[in-house]
């Protein structure tokens, strides 16, 4: 057998998973299950046929027969993200088969693979299965390549793979620990697939791990370290602003949200160099509230736990980074995260206390609870400082986004069409779900302050996202693309509509996207 690639990628879950890709045939397999993929003939007869007919290929007339027998007791239709587990098979040196069913072969997609690749990690999970392979050769023949095809088949795998259970004091270790990809051809392709999967994997799901831990052991302090720390060994020039300096360079909007906290606030500014020094970066920026209990204007205290996820813009762009870095793609990147705490402390802002931006623009606080557009105005003026080619800022910015798109699109708001098509492009090759939301002058104007240069609050009614939008667009320079990206509905709780993401906790949402916009530059 031969075994020419063997990597192990630590889940931020601490679960080890160690994966292989191998040129063998299946005879040669010893696992605790072979998971097999599975698709439907597309002839208008078959269509209409009471019994489904399903392709099966690359695996032993046994495993043919198995299919076909499951398939005619209705077992199996070969639908999408369908999953099977027959037990105690004994084929090819496997204990266990998991038949997958992939849907109609002509339109299969990286994203359907993914998916389906995450029903078959359920089924693993559930019958605590420690080492499974996975039969490459049975997924049907189509445009996709064999580089897209691995990825997504391990992205599936591996995003499905994670857990966070870091605090409970009995850890059940019944993960999987073994992962073997076989094929009977093995190219460059392939390993840049696997390759190209684990690294993004592993990057989400250190922010998912970011976004999971409580507000106590996630402060702006520690976000800041463990990006230090996760960054060494790249390429990736991690600086970090304290209170002093954030109050130095006049970043006084951003500053203010953290002065009801104990905690102090940080400024985490990314560099990667990858391209020539001519080359404008791409810039990211990410909403860092480490906790958020809306300040002086409370929240209700009912589900105020899951503000500790008001960070996932930032460990976004901290998960983008590091992806980027690990990926040594050739490109010039800057992430920039400003990290506080929302505390309705002695000196914390107060309903209509006005604040200066970095770039002189005085704001009406309005409500404290609109914090998140107080830290992000200064980031996006330092970024419009760093003459980038173009400006993306992620934030889980309002509850308005959530009422607009659910948790199944990612909105996102820009006026540069040319901006537009490379974020849908970049999202459908990702597999992510964005929808473009309205950003006009009319939801700027209703920003305006009465006593100040602008309102953190709209003086009109709904529209919520897009007049934050609007808030945020006075601090980004007329000649640079922007885009801001509004992920509350999709930062947590989305494995009922994506099933390699946790049911319950951080999804790691539009990473995959903002990597790929880099790797298309």
């Amino acid at each position: 057998m031969a075994q020419d690639k063997k990597q192990s990628i630590e889940q931020s879950s601490k679960q080890s998973i160690n994966v292989e890709l191998i040129k063998s045939n299946l005879e040669q397999l010893k696992s605790d299950a072979l998971v097999v993929f599975v698709s439907k003939k597309a002839t208008k007869a078959e269509k209409k046929a009471a019994t489904p007919t399903i392709l099966v290929e690359g695996v032993s007339k046994a495993i043919e027969d198995k299919v076909s027998a499951a398939a005619g007791s209705g077992t199996l239709t070969g639908a999408a993200q369908e999953a099977v587990l027959f037990r105690d098979t004994h084929f090819s040196g496997t204990k266990h088969l998991i038949v997958v069913g992939l849907g109609e072969a002509k339109g299969l997609t990286a994203e359907t693979l993914r998916q389906s690749a995450a029903q078959a990690a359920a089924q693993i999970k559930s019958a605590k299965i420690k080492s499974a392979a996975i039969a490459m050769d049975s997924i049907a023949h189509t445009a996709l390549s064999a580089e897209t095809i691995t990825q997504a088949v391990t992205e599936g795998i591996l995003l499905a793979a994670y857990g966070f259970n870091e605090f409970k004091t009995d850890k059940k270790d019944d993960g999987l620990e073994k992962l073997t990809l076989v094929s009977s051809h093995k190219n460059k392709s392939h390993e840049k697939g696997l390759e190209t999967a684990q690294v993004i994997s592993e990057c989400v799901n250190f922010s998912r791990w970011l976004g999971d831990r409580p507000g106590n052991r996630m402060t702006p302090s520690i976000l800041a370290d463990e990006t230090v720390k996760a960054a060494k060994g790249t390429k990736l020039k991690v600086s970090v602003w304290d209170k002093a300096r954030i109050k130095s360079e006049k970043m006084g909007s951003f500053l203010s949200v953290s002065l009801g906290s104990s905690q102090d606030p940080r400024f985490i500014v990314m560099e990667y160099n990858g391209a020539a020094a001519s080359k404008k970066p791409v810039c990211y920026v990410g909403k860092g509230l480490t906790f958020d209990s809306g300040g002086i204007s409370i929240k209700p205290s009912g589900g105020m736990e899951e503000m500790k996820y008001d960070m996932c813009g930032g460990a976004a762009v901290i998960g983008t980074m590091l992806a980027i870095a690990k990926l040594k793609l050739k490109v010039n990147v800057i992430g920039l995260v400003p990290a506080t705490e929302n505390m309705p402390g002695p000196a914390a802002n107060k309903p209509g206390d006005i604040v200066t931006a970095r770039n002189g623009k005085t704001i009406e606080v309005n409500n404290t609870d609109a914090e998140g557009r107080l830290i992000l105005n200064d980031a996006l003026v330092y970024a419009c400082e760093q003459k980038p080619a173009v400006i993306l800022d992620v934030a889980t910015l309002t509850g308005a986004m959530a009422v607009a798109l659910g948790n199944l699109h990612t909105g996102y708001f820009t006026r540069n069409d040319k901006l537009s098509t490379r974020i849908e492009n970049a999202a459908k090759e990702s597999g992510e779900w964005v929808w473009r939301m309205p950003l006009t002058d009319h939801h700027a104007r209703d920003m305006k302050g009465t006593y100040a240069d602008l309102s953190n609050m709209s003086s009109g009614k709904g529209a919520g996202s897009a007049t934050a939008a609007a808030f945020l667009e006075q601090f980004v320079d007329k000649d640079i693309p922007w885009a801001h990206f509004d992920i509350a509905g999709t930062a947590w709780n989305t494995g009922d509509r994506v099933p390699y993401n946790p049911r319950k906790g951080a999804s790691g949402a539009i990473i995959r996207t903002f990597i790929q916009f880099a790797m298309n530059e």
